[in-house]
């Protein structure tokens, strides 16, 4: 049992850390805030971490969801791993228009 458990943490540990590796991923190759005057890159830059911040917890049930699917053998590893890069598409997605819609009133 102490073993299924600690597997399950680790799992739900690196499908986290996978999900930060890939957003950061992205947001390097193609920052949301560059297209913002330089005057208000760091206020984009500031409301970005706080909409990451907002979504964290999401984030982090999404991942136990999956993880639990899995191991119940609900879904496989192409499964898992197509629906997580499907997520984590989408959830930034809906954080850029947040920032934009944000930048926008500010």
């Amino acid at each position: 049992m102490t073993t299924r458990i600690g597997q399950y943490w680790l799992s739900a540990s690196a499908l986290l850390i996978s999900s930060l590796l890939t957003t950061s991923v992205s947001a390097a190759a193609d920052p949301p805030c560059d297209k913002y005057p330089t005057a208000k890159q760091s206020r984009c830059t500031e409301i970005w971490k706080e909409l990451y911040k907002e979504d964290g917890p999401i984030i982090a049930q999404f991942g136990l969801d999956q993880q639990k699917r899995r191991d119940e053998g609900k879904i496989n590893a192409q499964q898992h791993l197509a629906e997580n890069m499907t997520f984590i598409k989408q959830s930034t997605d809906k954080r850029i228009e947040r920032l934009n819609e944000r930048m926008t009133r500010e």
